[in-house]
């Protein structure tokens, strides 16, 4: 299959310019090793079985030996000898070049495993899965960084891509690069299925070497799955797990964190303003997941299901769009948060850029949700503008774009200002 381009191409492409190595970051099968190999002249595979049992002893004895090969130099799956960290570091610091080395990880590796944080010399960069304008789902047809620079631009008339049913197939099926040539529709469900199986019964062991249990960590999971989109606390995803098994709270925090590791689960930061007290906001994580067919597959349902529940299909539909703005956010240096308070209003997503602009965003699948979403945007709006008035010395930037983004088909600009948009005409 020919290599399908990745948003976070230009990204590898400028740390190749700016740093000595750079580690490309995120869960298994989401296509590091692919991308990361379009920039590589040389290649050490870890994971090769026939070579491996070498590879580490070269490794404690004299890593420098694997490092040798031209540059870019791609060592995928690095985790596999933690001190191949420090030899990368020592080797860029002597060499003093730029763009030396590649190197691919699927787990967080334990910091004591590595002498030195890399700083200055290892970039970091994180990749997800595929987003609907990566599988040329999404028509592309609106930009995020456009409507950045420039607010007023028109987007009535744009259209999505995506039909409802088609939007529900692509959620169960989810973004991972192994789709795009599967053979049938079922084939392409069954990756995020086979993904599962994987991570439960052999990567969560595998992570930091502690024994796990896999029907455990398939419960915690769709107990995870069942709240996605929410801030439901650790103690209700416990209580959740109870109904079936028994676990205790430090069992549990042990597998969350492995699946974190895993970057499995992708938990939301909450944005806290100081537009309301601060008891008033809620502070709590929202939960996620890397990708939202990890948590269709947890809850061993399909898409025939969703055309009965769109309830459950609204919070997965949550959780797809917000993959989507990550990966269009990242190049622009863009991080995601949320905004919600005790009195209901809320913000699905924040989008905060490097330069201190921000989005509010509401998330509604279908459009009788559209006037609820924009006007909990506005009265955010609303409360930084009095917070300015009262706070002069410490006033706040006031959202450069509000945004409704919906699984419809077309996209208009409100009288009051408020972009609806189709998910499915989305790009960077």
């Amino acid at each position: 299959m020919n290599y399908i381009p990745r948003v976070v191409d230009s990204e590898l492409d400028l740390r190749l310019r700016a740093v000595g190595a750079t580690v490309l970051v995120g869960p298994k099968w989401c296509g590091k090793t692919t991308t990361a190999k379009q920039k590589a002249r040389s290649v050490l595979e870890m994971q090769d079985p026939d070579l491996q049992e070498g590879y580490l002893r070269l490794a404690q004895t004299k890593p420098s030996l694997l490092l040798a090969g031209e540059t870019p130099r791609l060592i995928d799956e690095w985790q596999i000898a933690p001190n191949l960290w420090d030899a990368v570091r020592v080797s860029v610091d002597r060499m003093g070049g730029k763009g030396l080395y590649l190197l691919t990880g699927s787990v967080v590796v334990d910091d004591k495993k590595i002498k030195h944080s890399g700083t200055g010399r290892i970039s970091r960069l994180e990749m997800s899965t595929m987003s609907l304008y990566e599988t040329q789902e999404s028509s592309g047809e609106l930009s995020l960084k456009g409507l950045f620079n420039d607010p007023r631009a028109q987007v009535d008339g744009a259209k999505g891509a995506l039909s409802l049913e088609r939007l529900i197939f692509s959620v169960c099926r989810g973004g991972w690069p192994a789709v795009m040539d599967a053979n049938g529709d079922d084939a392409k469900l069954f990756i995020a299925k086979d993904y599962l199986r994987n991570m439960t019964e052999v990567d969560i062991s595998r992570v930091d070497d502690v024994e796990r249990d896999s029907a455990l960590a398939a419960q915690i999971l769709k107990s995870y799955a069942r709240n996605i989109s929410t801030l439901a606390t650790k103690t209700s995803i416990r209580k959740d797990v109870l109904s079936v098994r028994d676990v205790s709270m430090v069992t549990l925090d042990s597998y969350i964190r492995a699946l974190e590791k895993l970057f499995v689960l992708r938990d939301i930061e909450a944005w806290n303003p100081s537009i309301r007290s601060a008891t008033d906001i809620r502070a709590g994580k929202k939960r996620g997941f890397v990708d939202p067919s990890v948590a269709v597959a947890a809850l061993g349902v399909g898409p025939e299901y969703f055309l009965k529940d769109f309830k459950t299909f609204g919070f997965l539909f949550e959780s797809l769009v917000t993959r989507d703005l990550r990966v269009y956010s990242q190049s622009m240096g863009g991080q995601i948060s949320y905004y919600r308070d005790r009195y209901g209003l809320e913000a699905d997503a924040v989008l905060h850029l490097e330069d201190g602009r921000y989005a509010l965003i509401e998330i509604k699948l279908g459009s009788a949700e559209i006037e609820e979403g924009a006007s909990h945007l506005l009265e955010i709006k609303r409360l930084v503008a009095e917070h300015n008035k009262t706070e002069i010395q410490c006033p706040l930037r006031e959202p450069d774009l509000l945004i409704v983004i919906t699984g419809g088909e077309m996209a208009y600009t409100r009288h009051d200002g408020v972009h609806v948009i189709p998910i499915g005409c989305l790009k960077p």
